[in-house]
């Protein structure tokens, strides 16, 4: 049986403004990725988010941004080598000490928005990303998008690593995610975001923005839970994968046995 995990952003929220139904997310995915302060979160959220992640029994990773709350970390800014591995370092080890208090413990880190994107085709960007994840916890699970030079920088520094699709973004042939800029960036209409989800899940690729089919692996598939319909898709997404026979689970680098097992 095929086997797929679902992820979603978390915890991007900021001292009383909240972000996103966390709390109904937690029912439907396997993995969730928690704002470390930097883009978003703060530590009265985090620690939260990691309480309720592991009640739902739901794989805690770091989601290390770009140091710019007002952007909410989705602009690029011209950081070192240096200065990005020491941020992410510092975001990783906060929530590895938040999750001890809540009785549980950083799996994955998934990089955020700009920093995200940046170091799909950055190898110095993607190679500090990749030490500091190191430098936090060697047994980490690096996250990156499919087939880019994150996830390749992480194999070189020892890491597993994690490929991502994603099933409400649109594809370029090259396999890079249309920018948020573009207006066709986001799939807004629930059965493409069904069908695209199933097909990566099945390991059928996606179709690009050009027409042209694109083929993807995709060990975890990513739902954005600040979008207004988050909790719709996600839904949706989780029955389709039941009906199509895909067991939902945390994602599982070869040899290695699931987290929590």
């Amino acid at each position: 049986m095929p086997t797929i995990d679902l992820n979603a952003d978390m915890g991007e929220g900021f001292g009383p403004w909240p972000m996103g139904d966390d709390a109904a997310l937690l029912t439907l995915v396997t993995s969730a990725n928690v704002a470390c302060g930097a883009h978003a979160g703060d530590p009265v959220t985090m620690l939260a988010t990691a309480r309720a992640a592991a009640a739902h029994g739901v794989a805690l990773g770091a989601h290390p941004g770009f140091p710019d709350l007002q952007g909410f970390g989705r602009r690029e800014l011209r950081m070192a080598p240096d200065e990005v591995h020491a941020s992410v370092l510092a975001q990783v080890g906060a929530l590895q000490a938040v999750a001890r208090a809540a009785g549980t413990k950083v799996g994955h880190v998934k990089p955020h928005g700009a920093l995200y994107n940046m170091a799909a085709r950055d190898d110095a960007l993607a190679d500090a990303i990749a030490h500091a994840v190191r430098d936090a916890d060697p047994a980490l699970v690096l996250v990156g998008l499919a087939g880019s030079v994150l996830v390749t920088a992480g194999a070189r520094a020892g890491l597993r690593v994690a490929h991502e699709g994603f099933a409400d973004r649109r594809y370029r042939a090259d396999g890079t995610l249309v920018p948020r800029t573009a207006p066709h960036a986001l799939i807004d209409d629930v059965d493409a975001a069904v069908a695209q989800a199933v097909a990566l899940a099945r390991g059928e690729g996606v179709v690009a923005d050009d027409g042209t089919h694109v083929a993807v692996r995709c060990d975890t598939l990513c739902l954005h839970g600040d979008g207004a319909h988050a909790v719709a898709f996600a839904r949706a997404i989780r029955g389709a994968l039941d009906a199509a026979g895909i067991a939902v689970a945390p994602f599982v680098v070869p040899g290695i046995a699931p987290r929590g097992a």
